[in-house]
């Protein structure tokens, strides 16, 4: 049986050094693998200048070659990244994988990689919307025996033309059903573009959830991944957020200590829409498309102050946490610009001595340039983030700027010391 490890990215993984990280972690988590393997990898990008890419990845393929059995690496929602250099780094990694190893994407568009290579040598299979598809054999096991309904041949029929076969369309349907007591009906104006009949049963699934299950689904879905004490965070305390009256339904056992580690059980184990991010079950994401609609539902029903107040929780858990980039994107979408700027400023140079330099840019383009102009210690670090990175033009302009607010202050010790720091950028 073929050991499975599984790496969920998001957005921040186009960081070079963020990606080869959890790339490398994943595969040293694999059950049954030895502890010591990918180590000395993860040591190397520990360094103040890590080796190339092609060094890091052989020594981890050369340890690979010793482990018996098959493995598989899966890549989910690789669509997300969209940095040349992983790009390479995973072309790299395909050219030259370890023959019990098996990589396997998980994108909605084609990736850019050499695919065409891949198939003249047929070292590839791909699997697209067609091939994903239920059949109505399939779509039927799905209803009446994965999510417990109890449909004749006609209304899957039904629901399989309507939603092409589509699983979360047919997963949606079925969480809508199981309320309603006409289901024939139901079926029978079930109709629409994918993103109207999407709309329609986001609307369904909610309804016939309790009351705190559809705010705890709005509320959260602002986190691109939470664990039990982030929920909890969010929801603030436990007296604001729950009333007596709202209780899961008689039997499901959910009340423990943390509200938010009950309900994710409860979620889980709903088939709502809730995937793991690890094998211990700590952290979890909703489906990307649930997450949109739950997201643009929140925009249309919270008052934008009410929206920035869960960011801010967000946020201060996070740096709480010291997971300082995630507080900066909360940050950011408050907008508070004078918490980025101070959470930059407080973490800049140890990020930046990672080489996690795009990181850092990453942050920054959270903000307007007035208010990295407003400040000439970030304006420093945005130049020396963007000499890094080759943009020697924009550095330019932003020591110019810098240089001009350091000008109208008073001086004092601090004032000289970044004179001297942006000295040594220009450098």
């Amino acid at each position: 049986m073929p050991r499975v490890a599984w790496l969920s990215l998001d957005e921040s993984d186009n960081d070079r050094k963020r990606f080869l990280t959890y790339f490398t972690a994943a595969i040293n988590r694999i059950e049954g693998m030895d502890a010591q393997l990918g180590l000395a990898a993860l040591e190397m990008l520990q360094a103040p200048q890590p080796p190339s890419n092609e060094t890091l990845l052989t020594a981890l393929i050369n340890e690979i070659l010793s482990v018996d059995g098959k493995l598989i690496l899966v890549l989910d929602d690789y669509h997300l990244i969209e940095s040349p250099q992983v790009h390479q780094i995973l072309a790299f990694w395909l050219e030259n994988a370890p023959p019990q190893i098996h990589t396997v994407l998980i994108t909605r568009e084609d990736p850019h990689l050499p695919l065409a290579r891949l198939r003249a040598r047929d070292q590839i299979t791909e699997l697209r919307t067609a091939d994903l598809r239920f059949s109505e054999i399939e779509a039927a096991r799905f209803l009446n025996e994965v999510m417990g309904l109890d449909l004749d041949a006609q209304s899957i029929a039904t629901l399989k033309t309507r939603t092409e076969g589509w699983i979360v369309g047919l997963q949606m349907a079925a969480l809508s059903m199981r309320d309603h007591q006409d289901v024939q009906s139901f079926i029978k104006n079930f109709s629409g573009t994918n993103r109207y009949i999407l709309d329609y049963l986001l609307e369904e699934v909610l309804a016939s959830q309790p009351l705190k299950i559809q705010h705890f689904l709005l509320y959260t879905s602002i986190l691109r991944r939470m664990t039990a004490s982030l929920g909890d965070a969010i929801l603030a305390t436990e007296d604001e957020f729950f009333g007596e009256e709202e209780r899961f339904p008689a039997g499901t056992g959910l009340f423990t200590t943390s509200q938010t580690a009950a309900i994710l059980d409860y979620l889980d184990r709903t088939n709502l829409f809730l995937v793991p991010m690890d094998n211990q079950r700590l952290w979890y994401r909703y489906h990307h498309l649930f997450a949109d609609l739950l997201q643009a539902r929140l925009r249309q029903t919270l008052p934008r102050e009410e929206l920035a107040g869960l960011h801010t929780r967000a946020a201060d858990w996070y740096e709480k946490n010291s997971l300082t980039y995630e507080a900066v994107y909360h940050a950011s979408l408050i907008p508070d610009d004078a918490r980025v700027e101070r959470l930059i400023e407080q973490n800049y140079m140890e990020i930046f001595q990672r080489s996690d330099s795009a990181l850092i840019r990453d942050w920054t383009g959270e903000l307007s340039e007035q208010a990295i102009f407003t400040s000439p210690r970030l304006a420093i670090h945005e130049a020396m983030s963007r000499s890094w990175l080759g943009h020697l033009d924009d550095a330019e302009r932003m020591l110019n700027e810098a240089e001009k607010r350091l000008n109208d202050k008073e001086p004092t010790p601090e004032t000289q010391a970044l004179f001297g720091h942006l000295s040594y950028v220009r450098s």
